[in-house]
């Protein structure tokens, strides 16, 4: 649990978030002055369902969750390809060129050395990116999600 004054450990005479997705570190930093992207709710329909199993099918349908999922896709699909290009490239230049991997740069350091640092420094770099695309672009949204889908449940006599 966090207090709303964004210190941990220091009481507060706000109320307090019991939020789980809430980052007192990461809140405001980084971000965009622009609003996020709105997102259309998920709430559709007020046809009751019999089965919890069919709130679940409707928020996957809704066009809430259908945005979440083509952010998600957006980011990830890209960043696969691109890492993955850059790894086979690595490997490949290795074994097919190893005289202009040997080549030395500067002292004992040579370009097989660069480049098998640049896929550590790649991994984080896309990390960062990925967690950083995850708060601001879709975190809140499937919250928002995750909210109406217990509402939803707890309406219709599920144990969401």
């Amino acid at each position: 649990m966090q207090s709303s004054n964004g210190r941990p450990g220091v009481p507060s005479r706000d109320a307090e978030y019991d939020d789980p997705w809430y980052d007192a570190l990461a809140a405001g930093w980084g971000e965009s002055a622009e609003p996020p992207a709105p997102v259309p709710p998920a709430r559709a329909g007020d046809a009751a369902a019999a089965d919890p199993a069919d709130v679940y099918l409707q928020v996957q349908r809704s066009a809430a969750f259908q945005e979440v999922r083509s952010r998600y896709r957006r980011f990830v699909v890209p960043g696969v390809v691109a890492f993955l290009v850059w790894y086979v490239a690595y490997v490949v230049t290795a074994t097919t060129a190893p005289e202009l991997m040997a080549r030395q740069v500067t002292g004992a350091v040579n370009v097989a050395m660069l480049a098998g640092l640049g896929q550590f420094l790649t991994t984080f770099l896309l990390t960062w990116a990925y967690a950083r695309h995850a708060r601001l672009r879709r975190d809140r949204a499937a919250l928002d999600l995750r909210w109406d889908t217990q509402e939803l449940s707890r309406s219709r006599g599920g144990a969401a």
